[in-house]
């Protein structure tokens, strides 16, 4: 049969946590109660209208704390906070997995210490003997910075490892898709900026090969004229113009047959650039078409990704279920370790008498 205050007492809100206590030396150091996170409950005792705040570890209480108007719940970081009780000379710390859980538990202390000081206020006249028992001045709890307890919170490790295994082949996956549409985007931008300037210099050299075929057109008659100019002067022997006349022809049509020879040239050029060109374009369509393939097979690893990423969140729910429930077993658990402990001591202290 349990004990008749255990009976009359009713869990109002349960949080798992990992609990620390302040160094009763140094009052500046946290020495760890519980090896892991463990179950704190918030207990209603209707018949002394009281609120305590229990933990159990195994078979130890490792939190008995009566809840009273004058203790303050601290926020020391965004997962860990603590509170005083001068009554067991001491200040609890909590860690908590997630900022909500230590927001819920801040709220529930609020609200329950509201609820503790009205309930003082009614029994004070019945229990002013007892005043200066129950109600002590609080101890300030010491304001410490505290980033070591979070760091150490509770969450399943082999689902953590899978799922940022699981990110990172996603996030290689992405980067070597994502380097190679770069480069394919670089190599194309570099072919068609020397398209354009091949496009440039060929329609320039195609402007200049008409002016130049025109100027060859005018040279040739030229030259003919002066060959004919020539051998009429040869056959008139000294008849004609002088040698000094004949020998400036001479030279102006051998002036005019280098500069076609030069002209040539250009135009063989020209035509050699023109097949640059060709091969140019076709190594732009070629870039274009691996481009191509490239975003097919970047919108493949997308719809992979998002199956992937579809199918660790389902995974998620599915272990966030089965932790609630481990947890509510837990808690469970624990109330009823305590009530067979708090049994055992009460048949000890029966048998001592």
């Amino acid at each position: 049969m349990f004990p008749h205050h255990r009976e009359r007492e009713q869990p109002i809100f349960s949080t798992r946590a990992h609990v620390f206590q302040i160094d009763p030396t140094t009052k500046r150091n946290w020495i760890p109660a519980s090896k892991h996170a463990v179950t704190v409950s918030f207990f209603y005792d209707a018949n002394r209208n009281a609120y305590r705040i229990i933990s159990v570890g195994g078979t130890k209480a490792i939190i008995n704390c009566t809840v009273t108007p004058s203790m303050t719940f601290t926020k020391t970081s965004q997962k860990f906070g603590q509170w005083a009780d001068s009554r067991a000379n001491t200040v609890y710390g909590l860690g908590f997995a997630t900022e909500q859980q230590l927001h819920q538990f801040s709220e529930k202390f609020k609200e329950v210490k509201d609820a503790a000081r009205l309930a003082r206020e009614k029994s004070q006249d019945k229990e002013l003997a007892n005043t200066a028992l129950t109600i002590a001045a609080p101890q300030s709890p010491p304001v410490m910075c505290v980033n070591g307890p979070e760091d150490k919170l509770f969450r399943s490790q082999s689902a953590d490892i899978t799922l940022a295994s699981e990110k990172e082949r996603i996030k290689k996956m992405l980067s070597e898709g994502s380097i190679c549409e770069i480069n394919l985007e670089a190599e194309l931008f570099t072919l068609q900026d020397s398209n354009s300037k091949l496009v440039a210099a060929l329609h320039e050299a195609n402007a200049n090969v008409e002016q130049w075929k025109r100027q060859l057109a005018a040279y040739q008659g030229e030259t003919e004229r002066l060959r004919e100019q020539v051998s009429e002067l040869e056959a008139h022997g000294g008849q004609g113009p002088s040698e000094l006349l004949k020998d400036e022809l001479t030279q102006s049509l051998e002036e005019l047959e280098a500069l076609l020879k030069a002209k040539d040239e250009e135009i063989h050029i020209l035509q050699s650039k023109k097949a640059e060109y060709h091969e140019m374009e076709h190594e732009r369509d070629e870039a274009i078409l691996r481009l191509r393939e490239m975003e097919m097979r970047s919108s493949e690893l997308e719809r992979r990704i998002q199956n992937t990423e579809q199918t660790l969140s389902n995974s998620l729910e599915e272990r966030d279920r089965m932790d609630t429930e481990i947890q509510r077993a837990i808690e469970i658990l624990d109330i009823k370790i305590f009530d067979l402990n708090d049994l055992r001591q009460s048949l000890v202290k029966l048998l001592d008498k």
